[in-house]
């Protein structure tokens, strides 16, 4: 097992943590937890002089984590870098995997070169958890191979979710079913330490796996009103973003952008003190 000194996460909202919110502070600021900060609390337990950062903002493209990520990581000279992405890509009408594989490459090759461990991720079907997203399962499954492709290139480390955990568990998703709640970035965190060697992992990787809530089967007319309710609440206001061109990370910031100790983050604090 290795042991690192620093870390910085790259990333979407995933990897920012929604939604796996910390308990709002005072001023009712709400900041996300998510699998990056659970492996870094995980991180730090073997070396408490782990430094972290999570540059990750939520709603971007896999070109804007290049653009504005790779730089201010590669200056903080990590040992360890997650770089996590493509489902907003994906998710559009139109997407060129090529390109995304380009950009992927571009940024395991320069943070590796530069001597740190990456970690890759292979993103779920989540054509089981909304019917829409069923029309891009076959992208989606192209994407995690060219993910594979590109590490076994690079030499990247893949955690490769799609293949770790393919049975749907719906206590795992937020009620967007586009984004894991406490639950699933737990898993994802046992999955990234599992693929690091961290002490433990394994056995509870496998124990929060085994614990999937089986799939509700609706009747067809609950169904139909279900994925109509899902569709105002959450999918009308994603399509509307869209026709307007903005995103929701319009106007949000890193929530880490420098390394610290990870004692010192606000979340975990909040947590300490509950």
């Amino acid at each position: 097992m290795t042991t690192f000194s620093r870390y910085v996460a790259l990333g979407d909202s995933t990897t920012e943590g929604l939604d796996d919110p910390y308990p709002a502070a005072a001023g009712g600021e709400l900041v996300y937890r998510g699998w990056a900060d659970r492996l870094a609390e995980r991180l730090a337990a073997v070396n408490p002089d782990l430094l972290y950062a999570n540059l990750a903002v939520r709603g971007r493209l896999m070109a804007a984590i290049h653009e504005e990520q790779l730089e201010p990581a590669l200056a903080m000279e990590p040992d360890l870098a997650s770089v996590i992405g493509g489902v907003n890509d994906v998710l559009r009408p139109k997407v060129d995997l090529d390109a995304l594989g380009g950009h992927m490459r571009a940024m395991q090759s320069a943070l590796i070169a530069q001597g740190a461990t990456v970690l890759g991720m292979t993103l779920p079907d989540l054509g089981d958890s909304m019917g829409v997203a069923r029309i891009v399962s076959e992208r989606l499954a192209a994407y995690n191979q060219l993910i594979r492709d590109v590490a076994a290139d690079t030499g990247a480390i893949v955690v490769d979710i799609e293949r770790e955990a393919p049975q749907y568990d719906p206590a795992c998703w937020s009620e967007d079913r586009l984004h894991a709640n406490a639950k699933g970035h737990e898993l994802i965190a046992l999955a990234a330490a599992d693929a690091l060697d961290l002490p433990g992992a394994a056995e509870e990787l496998a124990a929060i796996i085994a614990s999937a809530a089986p799939v509700v089967h609706r009747g067809r007319l609950r169904e139909a009103a279900y994925e109509a309710a899902w569709a105002w609440n959450h999918l009308r206001p994603w399509i509307v973003r869209r026709l307007r061109g903005r995103s929701s990370g319009d106007g949000i910031e890193p929530k880490r952008p420098r390394l610290e100790p990870v004692a010192s983050d606000a979340g975990a604090e909040r947590e300490a003190a509950r």
